[in-house]
């Protein structure tokens, strides 16, 4: 909204020329998003506690250290996240751009499918929630409508086409294919960071270093020098989504602070939902779906987990892992929740520097 209202009157006042640019712009979305959380942050926590009570069911098949440390902490505290996220990202982004439109629509879509889903658990008292094909179905349909978006906004010559790391001229044309293909890499995102969410402050760093590293690649894949300079794919208008990424950093560590070991409040699939999406749809649009596996391959970690615990059960009747997702298989080995919480963290962070490495080597 600023970038909208205050150039126009650059002239009179010279400082308003600072909101043309990318940079201070994220910068601003980063600060802002950080002191929402901060302010309303103890007001969102008293409210949750005085609506539920009990707080967040724990799973009775869980680790059993859950039922003594984490009874009582109240859920749904992605709300505080969406709430800096929008806010930060409708002051500090062009509000003419698309993207922005069409990630904060599948960011709030499955935010409340997620909120959904943990009021349910709420109100039942049991760890089930939204039925998971009523789940699946609507983050199919929002992650349908933005592919469509995405796909009729972006540039004919690359809106079918799926990058490949490594490789600079290799662009795939998927034809309609590319929409089922982009609805897998929204929802399956989704997903991934709702099963990473187990454990205090698990995801939201792993979440946060992604949303930092599509910041720079959203950035370079919008601006035609860099992009030229780097062979990767340029994306008019990608720039933009490197505010949103930005506030995302933002409201990730405001929510820290209050998720920190022992946590005062869960993110819930209110958070988790919507901001496996966010990072979903950000790297459809900057054509690093492929890219997105490697950032975030702590979460792709975390899933491949659950794949293979169920499928192992169900064709040998044995479990590969003490349980899953994988987080949990070391809490039944005896680690200590903050040695699996920071070991995760800094295998995120080495993936992430992995994923960043993709921008050179082609």
């Amino acid at each position: 909204m600023l970038y909208n209202l205050l150039p126009a009157f650059a002239d009179d006042f010279q400082a308003f020329n600072l909101f043309r640019y990318l940079t201070f712009r994220a910068a601003g979305a980063v600060v802002t998003a950080l002191f929402l959380s901060f302010v309303f942050g103890p007001w969102v926590i008293r409210w949750l506690k005085s609506k539920q009570g009990e707080g967040q069911p724990i799973r009775a098949d869980g680790p059993e250290s859950h039922i003594l440390t984490k009874r009582g902490t109240p859920t749904m505290g992605g709300v505080l996240i969406l709430f800096a996220l929008t806010v930060s990202t409708l002051l500090w982004a062009d509000l003419s751009n698309p993207y922005v439109w069409t990630v904060l629509l599948v960011t709030g879509g499955f935010g409340l499918i997620g909120f959904g889903d943990d009021y349910l658990k709420l109100t039942k008292r049991n760890a089930r929630g939204l039925p998971s094909r009523w789940k699946f179905a609507g983050q199919l349909a929002i992650s349908f409508v933005a592919a469509v978006a995405i796909m009729t906004t972006t540039p004919a010559n690359l809106a079918d086409g799926l990058a490949v790391p490594f490789f600079k001229d290799l662009l795939l044309n998927l034809g309609l294919f590319f929409i089922p293909f982009a609805m897998l890499v929204m929802t399956g995102a989704s997903n991934a960071v709702n099963l990473t969410d187990g454990l205090d402050g698990l995801a939201i760093v792993p979440v946060m270093i992604a949303a930092a590293v599509f910041a720079l690649i959203a950035y370079l894949a919008g601006n035609i020098v860099f992009s030229e300079y780097l062979q990767i794919l340029y994306v008019p208008g990608a720039g933009e989504l490197a505010i949103l990424c930005a506030a995302l950093c933002g409201a990730s560590l405001g929510f820290l602070w209050f998720n920190a070991p022992p946590a005062m409040v869960f993110m819930g699939d209110t958070g988790s939902l919507a901001c496996g999406g966010a990072l979903g749809a950000i790297a459809v649009v900057a054509k690093h779906e492929l890219v997105l596996a490697i950032v975030g391959g702590l979460f792709v970690l975390e899933t491949v987990s659950v794949i293979v615990q169920v499928a192992s059960f169900k064709l040998t009747g044995k479990r590969v892992f003490r349980m899953a997702p994988l987080h949990h298989h070391f809490e039944k080995k005896g680690w200590a929740e903050p040695t699996i919480v920071i070991r995760f963290w800094i295998i995120a962070s080495v993936l992430a520097l992995a994923g960043l490495a993709t921008l050179k080597l082609r």
